[in-house]
């Protein structure tokens, strides 16, 4: 029988990891995989059994304020064996030793019981909003304004300092930027993907959606908010998005100051 081996994941685990959040239809590329283990390579567990990867877990940090568990993925015929439970253990042992204040995920129904056992507690509800590709597409692309996104004003509305992951997305697809907003948008394994978008205002927020839709109409996309935000959500209505998923987002350790107003679209579920 092989013997588990719970271990950090290397470049040659690529292929694995994507074809685990394939099989769970969800939304991540290689190079989101990739960027994960560029951002915190300490922090992307993985269990390898039957000389293949299994079950993955992502601690991502934001300096010592924060940290973002992600991609806890078990191979279907795998699961139920405990391994999501071995690989949250590591990545809060790891958010420990860090000496981290607050550590969030974003849970879904399958796994809010495993991480209430560990002692997350419930924020906030967030929601997935989907849209599907429009059938004409525009006759005039609208040029995007890439500029780098004002990192103190994302700190105020995110909470902690994610200057590297902003710049590891900007490298990937700049920013549009309007007033006091910006937005991003990357492609996914299913949809592509609105996000992370942060406002002052709901007028800067709908110019840099609408030009970020406007640019790319036969494609279907994702929008994932949080439903504090009434303002997003009505936005998401005007732009034809409709609600698909609510997860749990979750926090173990210390409340840290936000400004969810300012949030029009997250990074990720494995982001925050």
């Amino acid at each position: 029988m092989s013997q588990e081996n719970l271990r950090l994941l290397c470049p040659a685990d690529l292929e694995g990891a994507v074809e685990l959040s394939r099989l769970a239809n969800w939304n991540q590329t290689i190079d989101d995989w990739e960027m994960l283990m560029r951002l915190d390579p300490q922090g992307c567990f993985a269990i390898e059994l039957d000389a293949q990867i299994v079950a993955t877990t992502t601690l991502l940090c934001y300096g010592k304020r924060l940290a973002w568990v992600g991609m806890v993925l078990t191979r279907p015929e795998y699961r139920r064996r405990g391994f999501a439970k071995r690989l949250m253990q590591a990545a809060l042992e790891r958010a420990s030793d860090l000496k981290i204040e607050s550590i969030k995920l974003d849970a879904t129904a399958d796994g809010q019981p495993l991480y209430e056992k560990l002692g997350f507690k419930t924020e906030q509800v967030i929601e997935r909003w989907f849209r599907d590709g429009q059938s004409t597409i525009s006759a005039v692309q609208p040029a995007l304004r890439a500029v780098p996104p004002p990192l103190e004003m994302d700190r105020e509305a995110f909470g902690a300092d994610r200057a590297r992951l902003l710049q590891e997305l900007a490298s990937r697809n700049p920013p549009d930027s309007a007033g006091e907003a910006y937005n991003f948008s990357r492609n996914g394994a299913r949809c592509q993907y609105l996000g992370p978008c942060v406002a002052r205002d709901r007028n800067s927020a709908r110019t840099v959606i609408d030009r970020t839709l406007q640019a790319s109409p036969e494609f279907s996309w994702y929008w994932d908010l949080l439903t504090t935000n009434q303002s997003a959500i009505d936005l998401a209505k005007e732009s034809g998005f409709a609600p698909q998923r609510r997860l749990e987002r979750m926090v173990l350790g210390a409340s840290i100051a936000k400004n969810d107003q300012m949030v029009y679209a997250i990074a990720g579920f494995e982001l925050g």
